[in-house]
């Protein structure tokens, strides 16, 4: 056994099996142009390469420090940080979130018919701090969704986003909040789970209960404390030639480039700082962000947020204990349903025979351009996958790693 194997527990034949996976399945027949994967155990590196091509156009190879959008892993950054807000005592989990938007206070859920016709009525109880962490607030993503999915935007609710003018980027916060405030719920609070603009919500609530912008914020509790030095919400013009171009899969299985990164949005500042999928950055700073979570809030010394605090979060949080197979509706999230629960601002395996995966501890989340990671503190292991590839439902990555990686533990 090798020094590396002895400090990981990771068998390193075993692994490199990942290797000839993604060359052999992936970039070879060019089902997607580049990607980085690192596996760390026992907070040591196990396993770590880049493949391919980061821009496909310029024949750029992937360099181990490409900058990628992450999406809607801001996702779990964002919640992490809104929970350490709660650590400094300004609410309680259950606390209404109308005591910081009281655009919301006149909010209505949806009962049947749309449009002039649609029939309303009062909120079982007000949306709390818990609803927006876990997406069980009744919110949805109205039509946004269909860019990802390619599914059809047909409730009702869906809808009323789009005649309400509901658009992240072109807004300020306030706006985001008050038109938000229109759109009848899809259900009463906590009732069910459906993926959302809930982080979103959740980014905004960290501007005004610190009284910084979001972006700032992230800096001082995150970024800065973790080394996390190339993630943002936006691109510096210093570093545009790191930046990886994106691609969507077609119909007939070809990839079209669809975001081109010499002309990207993301080259600008937006106006409205996206909490639910607004950061780009790279591989290594978001492994420090993995890390941190698979030791238990804290990093070389440093301490992010309470270990009693993140072990709250990385509880299932559904009604009744339920798994997303009976708690969620609409057609489309960054996870499977069966034996899989959601915390707050994470997916986690609460069965594992029903996942029929090789782990049970792990908790994690993805981003629309097919970007994962997750960390494991039964197994002491942390993973990060990049790639820019949309939608992200094409490939199973998740689950293939995971078959690579858990069968090469040998400890």
């Amino acid at each position: 056994m090798d020094a590396q194997s002895q400090w990981t527990g990771l068998n390193a034949d075993r692994l490199e099996r990942i290797t000839d996976h993604i060359e052999r399945n992936y970039i070879q027949p060019g089902k997607i142009a580049g990607c980085q994967i690192e596996v760390r155990r026992h907070g040591h590196q196990a396993y770590a390469r880049s493949f391919g091509l980061r821009d496909r156009e310029r024949a750029t190879p992937w360099s181990d420090d490409t900058i990628v959008r992450i999406y809607s892993m801001t996702k779990p950054i964002v919640s992490v940080a809104l929970m350490t807000l709660m650590e400094q005592g300004r609410f309680e989990l259950d606390d209404p979130v109308t005591r910081y938007i009281p655009e919301w206070k006149n909010h209505r859920v949806w009962v049947s018919g749309e449009g002039d016709s649609m029939v309303t009525e009062a909120p079982a109880r007000p949306i709390s701090f818990r609803d927006v962490l876990s997406h069980t607030a009744g919110l949805t993503y109205g039509s946004m969704l269909a860019q990802v999915s390619g599914l059809p935007i047909e409730h009702p609710v869906d809808k009323a986003y789009d005649v309400i003018g509901v658009r992240r980027g072109s807004e300020t916060l306030d706006q985001f909040f008050e038109k938000l405030g229109r759109v009848p719920l899809r259900y009463h609070p906590g009732e069910r789970w459906q993926y959302s603009l809930a982080t979103d919500v959740c980014g905004g609530l960290v501007e005004r209960i610190s009284g910084m912008p979001l972006e700032d914020y992230l800096k001082k509790t995150i970024f800065e404390p973790l080394g996390m030095v190339d993630t943002a919400f936006h691109v510096p013009a210093e570093k545009a030639h790191r930046f990886a171009a994106n691609y969507m899969r077609m119909p007939d299985k070809s990839l079209k480039l669809s975001d081109d990164p010499q002309n990207s949005p993301y080259l600008k500042d937006p106006v409205f700082k996206s909490g639910g999928g607004g950061l780009a950055g790279t591989m290594a700073d978001y492994v420090r962000f993995a890390e941190m979570l698979r030791a238990g809030g804290a990093l070389d010394g440093v301490r992010v947020i309470g270990t009693r605090t993140l072990d709250l979060m990385v509880h299932n949080h559904l009604k009744d204990n339920q798994d997303l197979t009976q708690a969620a509706i609409g057609g489309f999230s960054e996870t499977s349903n069966a034996g899989i629960g959601f915390g707050l601002g994470f997916a986690m395996t609460i069965d594992q025979t029903l996942t029929g995966g090789l782990s049970s501890g792990d908790f994690y989340w993805g981003g629309a351009a097919s970007t994962i990671f997750w960390a494991d503190q039964e197994e002491d292991l942390s993973v990060v996958f990049m790639t820019q590839l949309m939608p992200s439902a094409t490939f199973n990555f998740r689950g293939q790693l995971k078959s690579l990686i858990y069968s090469a533990i040998e400890d």
